[in-house]
């Protein structure tokens, strides 16, 4: 969005009648010339003012004086003397400049002037044809820039008049030629420089003293007592020195204006080439018409040799205009509300705190929207840091996004997306503040992201507290957000795993005292107890104490205490929600988000739309006109969408169904094969045919995950794009639906089916139900299938974790590490800042989802399936420990800086957080009741045992029923005949001398009717206590609400003031013109009445 009016003229200035060319020419011989295209040039700056203040201009030429006067300021007083020795000042009352004998300080920039120009008037002056006016005429002074001396007389005041009214007809005259801008610094301008100065373009400065700059003046008085100097000296010292740069320097070669992004490219020499070039040349065109400085790198300097790059700065004006359309919220005066006090017990959390200057960097304030008119409101100490970096790069990016480069096929084409798109730019990206590892120099800004490596990326402080304000200032609220949550989540895991942790124990404590598990191992019970084959013809009879261990082990997640874990997380999870809906509201307001949504409503329509969109309908809400997007051109796109999830789910589906026909064709070969070779024998007792199954389809399982994951994601946003959402808001909540339901389906469907499915629908020996009518069901374990579900979660959760960590840290350290190796050809040249970043991995528009994806997916885990694993909220705290650390070292020292943007929540996540949480409630009250053993056991227990002293005793009989092996079939029987007349199996039916034999027995049912009651109290206990917690727990704290009416009521009571004062000043002006005017009118009549 470009300002219109009269605000486009106060940012970019006038556009009419100016042109500015782009001095560049084609590769010298010598070296020594070739990177030197002037940034001055570039960025189109003016002439400097009385104080040596830069008026930094647009390709219009309008200047930004105001806003390089702000940057100006802080910097230091530089006195300057005049001829004698006596200091001036201008009207700011600072000093102009230094004795004319002082010697610039290393380092300081040149003067920047023109190449070419400076050629020309070279061989001008060797031809002996100097000439008195400049061949091209400069342009006339800002009125901010024309500042008198203090004793000026009336004569020099008509005189200057004549000649400024001399030089506006002689640049109306030359008009369309082209204008050189160039910029002197106010710093100290040693006797060197002035001669070099002098001898590059010295009609530009007897342009400059008609124009009464005194700097200039004696700039040229100076030389005409040296114009004997050799030209080719002057070459040679006004060359710009790369190598005396400093390599971690943000600011253009001026050393004054900040870097706020950077552009690169490479040259095609495709046939695309051209057309690309004209793209980038009208792009940049169109950038500094928006009032933004540009600065180009040629590739002669890069450390390849192939890329050029542009840096780009926004100037005051530029960041005062676009701040007040993004309404962005800025200090008007610190705020008197305290900070909250000190929670009990807080000092024994000390070693978990960081330094107060590090959580707190800055004071808080009363803030209010910006807006130019207002200014004077608003703490404004020093202009050049007065916006924070992630709001300057946040506004260039914003220019940038819907900046036009022209018009193909009849359609308007903008944005830096659609040019890196077509590589048309190979990269866009803001600056880092410098390296990682050292802090910045004392004359440089404040390096926050060497104090975020400091303080928040590194591994030994996993333990600490995230310096959250810090991580907002450097990367915006969006990303800030995110670990925030992030951040709140693992505090909040800390209780689950104390809680799960301590089930484990428990199971571990009781695990031989377990009546199951030990008549199971018992060589008189269980070793006694022949089981049925578990598959056809090769499979043999087996005894039901081979699976003591796998019993055993299933005691440790399968006990009385996972009933109580499953109805504490049920609680958890709410408590959990709870509690970040007030820490999201704190967050508001401590961050300034509380009227976000409102304000931002407008501002967040992406530029495909807007270039999409044909038709323009009226907003109900704002009377405006606003791009719009009939329905029956989405809809097309939406069938396809929908066909696309619908297709990939049942492409999940069909690769889980093939997993499940792995594991019944290989169970088979495995118990052969473990049964054939004794040296498996001491092996059976750890690996049984049911586990080993069960650990490589998981594996198999897991693999078939990623592949399918990596294929969705590059599907699924190709096919959001294509719906052409109407702001980022809703680009995201469709991305993110498709995402999850595929991911939940992906990740989740094979733990459903080992936990309701698996085991359910076997049958009975004789009549075994066959999958696709050749592979025999799966059956569970004679203790369930809750060891199973328990090795599925274990590898897929953990397998996801490892994998996602490695991703994160190895594949981008790896990657930049062979892109640094390729760039160092070169050692010579400078290894600039924004080369450095430019060879960095970029964290991408989407980097943040795929984070908040993996997170949401790990609470899934968590929360889902989790009475069959207590120890799944350990793990996940010990991951997200690691996580953060993990994800803090990689955007700082690993990934381009990403572009800063706003939140004011975690979006559509929460959405997805609280169906989850609801579904959890389900899932677990099911997998208590139908995977885990504990309410058939609880059935014996008080309705079937008969042993008082030991009531459990005999309940591993009492769970097999009986066959008759006459009643095996002979496709079913296997081929070798035993001694054998009965076999057990694990059902509620009836024996085989009974009149309703293998039917379902009394015992069945009262074991089904007992796991649907324990389904339907425990999920109205859990929903119940739910409500109850979220109607008792506020969703914005008390506090919080107190604090934020406070500063509502203080800014509008600040903002009052300040308008009032400023109409009281307005007031007064009046009526003193209006008392004058009457004195005047009083005066006329008496004179007109002595006269008569």
């Amino acid at each position: 969005m470009e300002p219109t009016g009269q605000e486009s003229q106060g940012a970019a200035g006038p556009q009419e009648g100016r042109e500015e060319t782009r001095l560049e020419e084609a590769p010298e011989p010598e070296p020594k010339y070739s990177d030197r295209q002037s940034g001055d040039d570039e960025a189109g700056t003016q002439p400097v003012g009385p104080g040596g203040r830069e008026a930094a201009a647009d390709e219009g030429g309008a200047p930004a004086g105001p806003a390089v006067a702000g940057r100006r300021e802080g910097r230091g007083k530089r006195g300057r003397t005049d001829g004698k020795g006596k200091p001036r000042e201008s009207e700011s009352g600072k000093d102009l400049g230094e004795p004319e004998d002082e010697a610039r300080k290393p380092g300081d920039p040149q003067p920047g002037t023109s190449r070419e120009y400076s050629r020309e008037r070279f061989q001008e002056r060797a031809e002996g044809t100097e000439q008195v006016e400049g061949k091209y005429p400069l342009e006339e002074k800002p009125d901010w820039q024309k500042i008198p001396r203090q004793e000026e007389t009336k004569e020099n005041e008509v005189f200057r008049e004549k000649k400024e009214s001399s030089a506006g007809r002689e640049a109306e005259q030359l008009v369309h030629r082209p204008t050189i801008r160039f910029s002197i610094c106010r710093r100290s301008v040693p006797q060197s420089l002035w001669s070099d100065l002098w001898s590059h373009s010295p009609s530009l400065f007897n342009q400059l003293a008609k124009m009464g700059d005194p700097d200039v003046l004696e700039m040229v008085q100076h030389e005409e007592r040296r114009s004997s100097r050799d030209a080719d000296d002057a070459f040679e010292t006004n060359e710009f020195k790369k190598d005396k740069q400093s390599k971690d320097s943000i600011f253009f070669r001026d050393g004054i204006r900040q870097i706020d992004f950077v552009l690169s490219y490479v040259d095609d020499i495709k046939k695309e080439g051209d057309l690309k070039a004209e793209r980038r040349k009208e792009f940049e065109h169109n950038l500094r018409k928006t009032g933004l400085e540009l600065e180009i790198e040629d590739k002669t300097n890069s450390e390849d040799g192939k890329t050029y790059f542009v840096k780009i700065h926004a100037p005051w004006e530029v960041l005062a205009t676009y701040a007040e359309v993004l309404g962005i919220k800025m200090p008007i005066k610190e705020s008197d509300i305290p900070r909250p006090e000190k929670v009990p017990f807080s000092y024994m959390l000390g070693p978990l705190k960081l330094p107060r200057n590090v959580k707190h960097p800055h004071p808080e304030y009363f803030t209010a929207q910006f807006t130019r008119h207002r200014q004077e409101l608003f703490l404004i100490d020093d202009k050049s840091s007065f916006f924070p970096s992630s709001s300057r790069n946040r506004i260039v990016y914003y220019i940038l996004s819907r900046c036009p480069f022209g018009v193909e096929e009849g359609k308007k084409k903008f944005g830096i997306e659609r040019l890196l798109t077509s590589h048309t730019y190979s990269s866009a990206y803001p600056l880092h503040d410098g390296q990682y590892w050292k802090p910045s120099e004392p004359s440089h800004p404040v390096n926050e992201r060497y104090m975020l490596c400091q303080n928040w990326a590194r591994f030994s402080y996993f333990y600490k507290e995230q310096p959250l304000d810090l991580i907002r200032n450097y990367y915006g609220e969006k990303i800030g957000i995110y670990f925030v949550f992030l951040g709140f989540y693992t505090e909040m895991l800390l209780f689950a795993a104390i809680v799960g942790l301590a089930c484990f124990i428990y199971g571990l404590l009781s695990m031989h005292s377990s009546t199951r598990s030990t008549e199971i191992c018992d060589p008189e019970i269980g070793g006694q107890i022949i089981m049925c084959p578990l598959c056809d013809l090769v499979c043999e009879f087996w005894r039901l104490n081979s699976t003591c261990l796998a019993s055993k082990v299933s005691h440790l997640f399968d006990n009385e205490s996972t009933v109580f874990f499953a109805i504490f997380m049920g609680i958890w999870v709410t408590l959990f929600l709870e509690f970040w809906k007030q820490r999201q509201a704190r967050l508001e307001y401590e961050w300034d988000l509380v009227d976000f949504e409102e304000e931002q409503q407008q501002l967040q329509l992406r530029p495909e739309f807007e270039a999409m969109c044909k038709h323009r309908k009226m907003n109900p809400v704002t009377k405006e006109m606003e791009p719009y997007l009939p329905l029956h051109r989405r809809i097309p796109w939406y069938f396809l969408s929908g066909a696309t999830v619908t297709l990939w789910m049942a492409l999940v589906i069909a690769s889980m169904v093939s997993v499940i026909v792995y594991r019944l064709a290989v169970f088979a070969t495995f118990a052969s094969f473990m049964e054939s070779e004794a040296s498996l024998k001491h092996v059976k007792s750890i690996l049984t045919p049911q586990i080993t199954t069960s650990l490589t389809g998981s594996c198999l399982n897991f693999i078939v995950i990623l592949i399918l994951n990596f294929f969705y994601e590059k599907i699924s946003a190709w096919i959001t794009k294509m719906e052409i959402p109407r702001t980022y808001q809703e680009y995201e909540s469709s991305l993110t639906l498709k995402m999850f339901l595929f991911q939940f389906v992906n990740f989740y469907s094979s733990c459903f089916y080992v936990a309701f499915f698996k085991g359910k629908f076997v049958g009975y020996p004789g009549k075994y139900t066959y999958m696709f009518n050749v592979w025999r069901s799966e059956e569970c374990d004679p203790g369930g299938c809750l060891i199973e579900l328990t090795t599925q979660l274990t590898i897929i959760m953990t397998g996801k974790q490892i994998f996602g960590n490695i991703k994160e840290a190895i594949y981008p350290f790896i990657l930049n590490w062979w892109r640094r190796r390729k760039a160092r050809t070169n050692s010579e040249k400078l290894y600039s800042r924004w080369e450095q970043d430019h060879d960095l991995e970029s964290f991408g528009s989407l980097g943040l989802f795929y984070e908040y994806l993996e997170t949401v997916i790990q609470f899934g885990f968590v929360t889902l399936f989790v009475a069959s694993f207590p120890l799944a909220p350990l793990l996940a705290f010990l991951n997200n420990a690691i996580e953060i650390r993990v994800d803090a070292w990689k955007l700082t020292t690993q990934y381009r800086r990403p572009v800063a943007a706003k939140a004011h929540s975690i979006g559509v996540w929460q959405d997805i957080l609280y169906g989850m949480a609801v579904l959890s409630v389900a899932s677990n009250a099911f997998i208590v009741a139908f995977t885990s053993d504990i309410i058939p056991r609880l059935v014996y227990l008080y309705a079937y045992s008969t042993n008082t002293s030991d009531p459990l005793k005999g309940y591993v009989n009492n769970s097999l029923s009986v066959f008759l092996v006459a009643d095996l079939p002979n496709y079913t029987a296997p081929s070798e005949k035993r001694d054998f007349t009965t076999c057990r199996y694990r059902d509620y039916r009836y024996p085989p001398e009974h009149d309703q034999k293998y039917s379902h027995n009394m015992q069945y049912w009262h074991v089904l009717a007992a796991k649907m009651t324990f389904i339907i109290v425990m999920e109205h206990i859990v929903f119940l206590v739910k409500f109850l917690l979220a109607w008792m727990i506020p969703d914005v704290p008390k506090d919080v609400l107190e604090r934020i009416k406070r500063e509502k009521l203080m800014t509008v009571k600040i903002i009052h003031d300040f308008e009032l004062n400023k109409l009281k000043e307005n007031l007064q002006m009046d009526s003193n013109e209006f008392a004058k005017e009457v004195m005047i009118q009083e005066n006329k009549v008496q004179l007109a009445k002595s006269t008569i």
